[in-house]
């Protein structure tokens, strides 16, 4: 008998892979999605699969539903989208785990949480190791996120604590792939959009700053891959990719795969905007036996196929 699993947040950019990818695996799958920044056309190919089911719901409310498994990705998860409405990004972070864990609680099944190397905040240490607590600003504009996410950590754990509840969390670094939002503010999403239009790439900053990008099917088998461990395995657990880039280089990557004559330019940095981001991945290779197997320029191939298919679309609904 196959499981039947919830993703929260499924018609997301990384949910709706996930959700793919479970019902590629044999999984029943129940995908729950307000709609704030997910969206239909990301599941549409999955609508007439029988296995799947898309249904409407705010995490922040309660949910009645039988299922064996529970991924919880909810949360708007670009500085654009969340800090477009601070206190419903930490609603749905806070609350959207205390009804997901309430939900596993009730069904006694194991529950993964997405949470984020923002949990970091602006690192001291380098790179960034699951031991590390981390230097986060709790009142800035990122707040909303980055403690909302830290909270959420906390509620997983003290639920595993206090009622043996069978908890998955990973810290999930940079990703990209299709099915990213064109306009969702992430450097990579940015600035192949702005290379693809023929725009000038904006770099925020002098460029210096480090990212590491994770292609999404790596990610998707690094949550898959979590959820199967043994009940022992609570994490954190860092997913991200170790190879290191700074964004000027990302910016120059983009310019000559696209090759549309976009020039590069630079505007001040956001507040509290991180300056190095890499995961230490030394857990996720040793317990899961992960690590990332897209390259870059591998992974932007398809990212730029994705978007130039798109941007008609995009740009007529911008009208």
């Amino acid at each position: 008998m196959s499981k039947r699993v919830l993703v929260t947040g499924g018609a997301g950019f990384v949910g709706s892979h996930l959700c793919k990818r479970l019902l590629d695996e044999g999984s029943d799958v129940l995908c729950v999605d307000n709609f704030f920044t997910g969206t239909r056309r990301n599941v549409l190919e999955l609508l007439d699969n029988k296995h799947f089911e898309l249904m409407r719901h705010d995490v922040t409310f309660p949910l009645h539903v039988e299922v064996d498994e529970i991924y919880n990705l909810a949360c708007p998860a670009s500085p654009v989208h969340y800090q477009f409405d601070p206190v419903q990004t930490t609603k749905t972070s806070v609350m959207g785990a205390i009804n997901m864990l309430g939900l596993a609680k009730r069904l006694r099944v194991p529950i993964l949480q997405a949470s984020t190397s923002e949990v970091y905040g602006d690192p001291e240490v380098h790179p960034q190791q699951e031991a590390y607590w981390g230097h986060v600003n709790p009142i800035g504009p990122r707040s909303c996120y980055d403690e909302g996410k830290r909270c959420a950590e906390t509620l997983f754990f003290d639920y595993r604590r206090q009622h043996d509840l069978k908890i998955k969390v990973i810290r999930i670094f940079n990703t990209y792939g299709p099915k990213m939002h064109p306009n969702d503010g992430r450097v990579v999403s940015n600035f192949v959009v702005q290379a693809l239009q023929g725009r000038d790439i904006t770099i925020y900053g002098d460029g210096s700053q480090t990212r590491s990008f994770c292609y999404v099917d790596d990610l998707v088998d690094a949550m898959i891959r979590m959820m199967g461990t043994d009940d022992s395995v609570t994490g954190p657990i860092n997913t991200g990719n170790p190879v290191e880039f700074t964004i000027k280089q990302l910016a120059e990557t983009v310019v000559d795969m696209v090759n549309t004559g976009s020039r590069v330019v630079y505007q001040p940095l956001p507040v509290d905007d991180p300056k190095q981001r890499r995961p230490d991945i030394t857990k996720a290779r040793d317990i899961l036996g992960w690590e990332p197997k897209v390259q870059l320029r591998e992974g932007l191939v398809k990212t730029i196929d994705y978007f130039e298919s798109q941007l008609g679309t995009v740009a007529k609904a911008a009208e």
